[in-house]
């Protein structure tokens, strides 16, 4: 059974950085394209990052696009979400997903699987 644990969330001011951890068990992430999501009160989720398994390439939504910054380590079976300069907008529950590199394009939401339960973001002005 696959488990996605999120970690890294956090009460911070705007302006400032946080790192998200995201890590799983009962698979290997190595085998999968990976995207963090957030979904705001009241909002859809939403992705904003993802990372492929293949090359590399990165896909982020133009809200967060220059301030945060998706990596991977396949040895550590963890994905990162680093973000600067935090905006009150920003405020959500983080969660990471997997998302099987057949399926083609990383920036499709609808093409993820496991999602683990989040990690809270919130930004205060």
């Amino acid at each position: 059974q696959v488990q996605i644990q999120e970690s890294g969330g956090g009460l911070v001011q705007a302006g400032d950085s946080l790192r998200l951890s995201c890590g799983a068990s009962g698979t290997t992430f190595g085998d999968y394209d990976m995207g963090w999501f957030r979904q705001a009160p009241g909002k859809e989720r939403e992705l904003i990052a993802a990372i492929s398994k293949t090359d590399g390439s990165t896909y982020y939504q133009d809200s967060v696009k220059g301030r945060f910054t998706i990596s991977r380590d396949n040895a550590q079976d963890t994905v990162y979400l680093q973000m600067n300069n935090l905006k009150p907008e920003d405020t959500a529950v983080y969660m990471c997903g997997t998302k099987p590199v057949y399926r083609g394009d990383i920036w499709k939401p609808s093409l993820y699987d496991y999602l683990g339960q989040g990690t809270q973001v919130t930004v205060l002005s």
